[in-house]
C-alpha cells in the first residue's frame, strides 16, 4: 500500500528531517465524512514536511495530518526513515465534478478563474515569455515566536524561515499558513530587488495551509502583475514549480507533470482535501510558491512532498478549487471560517452481505454511518446504522467514492469541500429500511475534542500549589513526546485523541501537566499528564469548569480524581498560601493564563455592576449598615476575582475590610 507522509523538524543546516513511515492499514474499511479528520493511529501516520527553509534546528511547526478513525489497527512496529522537504497542508475547495452536472469540474474552475490569454505564455507582452511570471513570485521571510507549550506561561526562542509566494489580483499575496505560522514579522522581497518590505497578514487558513498577505508600501506593487488561475490540470499535464528552495539564493525552476488527483491528507492542518500529486521537486523553502500549466495559468501552491527510500518524486500542489474556496471564504465574511464538515464516522459497504442484511436493495450503495459527533449539525438528521445513499444527489459508491470527471472516482468528501460555512445539504439516506430524504442545516468545520491546532492562540493554563494543569491538544503531546508523540504519549490520550468525541462545544480533556515541587504537594510530583475527571466530586468539562470548582470550594481539601483511579488531595488554604512563591521561583507572572482572568474579569465587573446596585438600593432605602457592608463585601470579591487571585482570597480582603469599617 502506498506510504503516508508524517511531519518532521527541520534541521539546522539543510532543514533535513527523519520520520517515520507506516502502511495505513486501515484505510479501506471506515472514515469520516469530515474535512478535519483526527490525527493517524500509529499504524496510519500522515506527515507533513516543511517547504519553508528554516534557519533553527528542530523548528516544529507540524500538526499530524488527518486520518479517519480505522477499526481494528495495531500498531505496527516496522519503522523507514524519511526526509522531509515539503510544505504542510491545505484544505481544499472545489468546483462540481464532471458528472454531477453540465460542464463538470474543470469548466466550473475556468468558470471561476480568468486564464491568462488565448495564446498563453506566448501572449505575454514587452519581454520574453514567462518572464512576468517570476516577477510575480515573491521570498517570504518570517520571524516566528512558537508557545511553549510544555511551559505554556513562555514562548520558545525566536527563529526565521524563509519560503515563496505570489501576487494576486487585489494588491494580495498568497502563500502557506506554515511559512507565517505564529509570526511576529513577515517581510516579503521581489525577484531582483534588494529591499524587504513588511507585510501585513490577512487571514489564515489552517486546514488548507494558504495565508493571504498584503503590502502597504505603494512602491511594492510598482510594475507587479497578479497571477491569473487555471483551471484543474488533467493527469499527465505538465506543470513547473517557481520558488525560493534551499540550496541558493535565487530564484529555482523544477518542471514535472501531474501524476495523480485524489482527496490527500494536509499535514498542516490534519485535513482530508483534494490535492495534486506532481513528479516536479519540492523542496524546503518552496512552500508557497506557485506551479503553472503549459499555458502560463497558476494551478496550484506547492505545499508538502514525501521522501523515504520507497518513494521518488512524490511532491504535493494545492489546487485552484481549493485556493478559489479560502479566497471566497475571506471575502464573503472578512476572515477565515474554514471548511464545513458533516461530523461522522462511516463504514464502507462493499459487503453485499452487509447489504442484504441492512435491507438494501441489489442496487443501492452507500456508506453506513458508525457514529456521529454529538455537537455537529447532522446530529439531528443522522442516527448510528443509517446508510447514507446519496449527497446532494450524488449517488454515493460501496466504497465511498463519487464519479470525478472522464473514468475517474473521488472519495465523496469532496463533495462536503465545496460547501462553505452555513451552507446546507441534502442527504438521501436509509433509515430503519426506508429511504428518506434530509437536509443538514448550517454546516461548520468540526469540534475536536482534541485539537490539531489552536489558531496561533496562546495555550492556556491555571497553576495552584505548584499543580499545573492545561487542555490537551496535538501541540502539547508533541512537545512532551517529540515527533513519536502517537507512540509514546499515554494510551488515554492517545485515545481520546483518536476516537473520542466532544460531547459539547466546551468540552476540553483536562490534564494534570506537571508538579512543580514545593512543601504543599509533597508525594505527587511525579503525576505527568493524567487527565483530571472531577474536582471535589464535580465533573471537569472544560479548564474553566476547573478553575470555577477550585475558586468556589468552600471546604478545607481540593480533591482532584485523576485518570487511572489516582487521587489527588490538597490542603486548600495551604495551596493557596504557597502558590505566590512557586510562581516567583519559576518566574511565571500569573496563576492562570489570559483567556481564564478574561474571564475572571468579566465575571467580576458583573459582580460589581450587582454590588454597586445593592449598594444604591440600601442608601434610598435606609437599608443601614448591613446591607452598605454586604455590598462593600461583593465589591472586595470582584477585584480579588479581577487580581487572579481565588475567591477565597477575595473573601478575606473583603473581611479585611469589613473589619477597618468597623474599627472606624
Amino acid at each position: 500500500m502506498a506510504p503516508k507522509r508524517r511531519a518532521a523538524a527541520a534541521s539546522k543546516a539543510a532543514q533535513d528531517a527523519a520520520v517515520d513511515e507506516q502502511p495505513d492499514s486501515g484505510s479501506d474499511a471506515s472514515g469520516s465524512l469530515d474535512n478535519a479528520a483526527p490525527p493517524p493511529p500509529p499504524s496510519a501516520r500522515r506527515g507533513r514536511n516543511r517547504s519553508c527553509a528554516t534557519a533553527r534546528a528542530a523548528a516544529e511547526l507540524t500538526a499530524p495530518a488527518a486520518a479517519a478513525p480505522h477499526s481494528g489497527d495495531q500498531p505496527s512496529k516496522k519503522r523507514r526513515k524519511e526526509r522531509a522537504v515539503g510544505a504542510d497542508g491545505g484544505t481544499t475547495s472545489a468546483a462540481p465534478a464532471a458528472g454531477f452536472g453540465e460542464g463538470g469540474a474543470a469548466a466550473a474552475a475556468d468558470d471561476l478563474m480568468s486564464p491568462l490569454g488565448p495564446d498563453g505564455l506566448d501572449a505575454v507582452p514587452n519581454g520574453r515569455a514567462g518572464d512576468h511570471l517570476m516577477e510575480a513570485v515573491v521570498k517570504v521571510f518570517t520571524v516566528h515566536s512558537e508557545p511553549n507549550f510544555s511551559l505554556p506561561w513562555q514562548r520558545k526562542r525566536q527563529f526565521s524561515s524563509s519560503g515563496s509566494g505570489f501576487a494576486i489580483a487585489g494588491r494580495r499575496l498568497l502563500t502557506n499558513a506554515h511559512c507565517v505560522d505564529h509570526h511576529t514579522q513577515v517581510k516579503v522581497k521581489r525577484r531582483g530587488s534588494d529591499t524587504k518590505y513588511v507585510a501585513q497578514v490577512l487571514a489564515l487558513g489552517m486546514e488548507c495551509d494558504i495565508a493571504l498577505l498584503t503590502v502597504e508600501d505603494e512602491s511594492f506593487w510598482e510594475g507587479l502583475q497578479a497571477l491569473h488561475f487555471g483551471g484543474l490540470p488533467r493527469l499527465q499535464d505538465s506543470v513547473t514549480v517557481i520558488g525560493y528552495p534551499i540550496g541558493g539564493d535565487t530564484m529555482s525552476v523544477t518542471s514535472g507533470v501531474v501524476s495523480r488527483i485524489e482527496v490527500t491528507g494536509y499535514a498542516h492542518g490534519g485535513a482530508e482535501l483534494l490535492g495534486i500529486q506532481v513528479d516536479a521537486a519540492i523542496n524546503s523553502g518552496n512552500s508557497g510558491g506557485p506551479a503553472f500549466n503549459g499555458r502560463g495559468e497558476c494551478v496550484g501552491i506547492a505545499f508538502q512532498s514525501l521522501k523515504n527510500e520507497d518513494t521518488e518524486n512524490i511532491s504535493y500542489i494545492i489546487p485552484t478549487p481549493v485556493i478559489q474556496h479560502f479566497i471566497n471564504d475571506y471575502e464573503r465574511n472578512g476572515t477565515y471560517t474554514g471548511f464545513p464538515a458533516l461530523g461522522l464516522e462511516w463504514q464502507k459497504m462493499e459487503s453485499p452481505v452487509l447489504r442484504q442484511a441492512l435491507g438494501m436493495q441489489p442496487a443501492q450503495r452507500g456508506v453506513l454511518v458508525r457514529r456521529v459527533e454529538p455537537t455537529s449539525p447532522v446530529s439531528q438528521v443522522l442516527r448510528e446504522g443509517d446508510v447514507v445513499l446519496s449527497f446532494d444527489g450524488v449517488d454515493i459508491g460501496g466504497d465511498g467514492t463519487v464519479p470525478f470527471r472522464s473514468g475517474e472516482r473521488i472519495s465523496f468528501t469532496y463533495l462536503i469541500s465545496q460547501k462553505y460555512t452555513g451552507d446546507e445539504a441534502r442527504l438521501r439516506i436509509l433509515h430503519n429500511r426506508a429511504v428518506k430524504e434530509v437536509c443538514v442545516r448550517s454546516l461548520r468545520s468540526p469540534r475536536r475534542l482534541v485539537p490539531v491546532h489552536i489558531n496561533n492562540a496562546a495555550p492556556s493554563y491555571f497553576i495552584l500549589g505548584g499543580l499545573v494543569f492545561t487542555p490537551v491538544t496535538v501541540p502539547l503531546l508533541r512537545s512532551e513526546y517529540g515527533k513519536e508523540f502517537d507512540y509514546e504519549a499515554p494510551v488515554k490520550l492517545l485515545d481520546r485523541m483518536l476516537h473520542a468525541q466532544a460531547e459539547n462545544s466546551s468540552q476540553q480533556v483536562v490534564v494534570l501537566n506537571q508538579v512543580l515541587a514545593a512543601d504543599a504537594n509533597v508525594g505527587y510530583e511525579e503525576i505527568v499528564n493524567t487527565q483530571v475527571l472531577k474536582v471535589n466530586g464535580q465533573p471537569v468539562n472544560n479548564l474553566g469548569d476547573l478553575v470555577a470548582a477550585v475558586d468556589g470550594s468552600t471546604g478545607p481539601y481540593l480533591e482532584f480524581a485523576l485518570e487511572y483511579n489516582q487521587l489527588v488531595i490538597l490542603d486548600k488554604a495551604a495551596a493557596q498560601a504557597a502558590t505566590p512563591d512557586i510562581l516567583t521561583q519559576h518566574c511565571i507572572p500569573h496563576d492562570r493564563s489570559e483567556d481564564l482572568r478574561a474571564g475572571a474579569a468579566a465575571a467580576s465587573a458583573a459582580a460589581t455592576a450587582a454590588a454597586a446596585a445593592v449598594k444604591t438600593e440600601a442608601g434610598a432605602g435606609g437599608g443601614g449598615e448591613e446591607e452598605e457592608e454586604a455590598a462593600e463585601e461583593e465589591a472586595a470579591v470582584a477585584d480579588g476575582a479581577a487580581s487572579g487571585g481565588s475567591k477565597a482570597t477575595a473573601a478575606a480582603a473583603a473581611a479585611s475590610k469589613k473589619g477597618r469599617a468597623r474599627r472606624k
